[in-house]
């Protein structure tokens, strides 16, 4: 188990009863108490003030598991998160009460080769907020390493904050595609990911950018946030031959770097035949676990495949973005919930149904 802590009827230290939001069961959530660990000398205690849902929430939420991770007991959920620092350890030197702080989800072990390599992303033993069986973050409270807490600058709200979660997978992408100034950049999918990944190739200093979707709402959001075209596809495979051509046309050049955000047959075929010879394709999505692609015309044409896990060492530039006001997370957030039993499940259900919902969020 990480940091966050366990299940427990009695309150901390005689004061108030800190609460979570649990998975106990299949589409089932209870607020129930949540016992933290003592605090160690390298953690923080932080109050939680915003948390988002991800679709790795809902999925959970719905089948109780998501590719070989499953949910086999209670488990606290959420990890996109914010907070105010309200006690330290005796050894943090670089946070103080009262300082707000956007939460980095995953506890690597930094000893094995991936750790000591940089790429703790792939840590085996990493211990990740509401990921089985790690508890999550929508909770009154948490205990957290301090080094995986991120003071947030003045301007940055800390709905702004909890936002660097999903927005890191979009820098993190980018920076493994090799996304910067001139890149022409194809992004599949305008879910949540899609658009934070859109946002992060501008702020990369891509030159054009175009998306693709089934939904033309979430296509006309898209639009508003920036993507210089948009191109609605269908979900029929016999139709890639006629969308690679309309997205090639869109763009208006060769395309560079293409991200699946969705991770479907469809969607990584599609990537493949649009991307020019000697590009990149970062799968970014997990939408299927297997998939039946056409490796070898990608192959002739040297297109690399680059898998895209998580993120590594993000923090730190998403809120330079969020600061600077290159990336701009506020109208990704739609809908807003409060704490009580039922407004959890009201908002887990509303970010189930999609429609217009793209970041639901949590104030605590």
């Amino acid at each position: 188990m990480g940091k966050g802590g366990m299940s427990a009827p009695e309150n901390q230290d005689g004061g108030e009863e800190n609460m979570a939001a649990w998975l106990v069961g299949l589409n089932t959530l209870r607020i129930q108490p949540f016992k933290l660990p003592p605090l160690g000398p390298h953690d923080v205690r932080v109050r939680m003030k915003a948390v988002g849902i991800c679709g790795s929430d809902v999925h959970f939420l719905k089948t109780l598991q998501l590719a070989h991770f499953v949910v086999k007991e209670p488990m606290v959920i959420g990890h996109e998160c914010a907070g105010v620092i309200e006690e330290i350890g005796g050894e943090v030197k670089t946070l103080v009460p009262g300082d707000r702080v956007a939460l980095e989800p995953g506890i690597s072990c930094w000893r094995c080769d991936h750790c000591r390599g940089g790429r703790y992303n792939m840590c085996p033993e990493m211990k990740f907020f509401a990921t089985p069986p790690v508890h999550g973050s929508l909770a009154n409270q948490v205990v957290h390493p301090a080094n995986l807490c991120f003071k947030l600058p003045d301007n940055v709200s800390l709905e702004e904050g909890a936002m660097c979660e999903p927005l890191s997978v979009g820098v993190y992408a980018c920076r493994r595609a090799g996304v910067g100034p001139g890149t022409r950049v194809l992004v599949m999918g305008a879910g949540p990911i899609g658009l934070v990944a859109m946002l992060a190739a501008r702020a990369f200093g891509a030159s054009r950018v175009v998306i693709v979707d089934v939904d033309d709402y979430r296509l006309s959001v898209a639009k508003q946030l920036g993507a210089d075209e948009t191109v609605k596809v269908s979900t029929n495979m016999q139709d890639v031959s006629v969308e690679v051509e309309q997205i090639r046309k869109a763009m208006g050049a060769e395309i560079d770097v293409s991200l699946d955000c969705a991770g479907f047959n469809k969607t990584m075929s599609t990537a493949l035949g649009a991307t020019r010879a000697g590009g990149k394709v970062g799968l970014v999505g997990l939408g299927h676990k297997e998939m039946t692609l056409p490796l070898s015309p990608a192959a002739a044409r040297e297109v690399d495949i680059i898998g895209i896990f998580r993120y590594t060492n993000t923090w730190p530039l998403c809120l330079e973005f969020i600061s600077s006001g290159k990336i701009d997370v506020k109208p990704l957030i739609t809908h807003r919930f409060g704490f009580s039993e039922q407004e959890v499940k009201e908002a887990f259900e509303t970010s189930a149904h999609g429609g217009t919902a793209i970041k639901v969020m949590f104030n605590l």
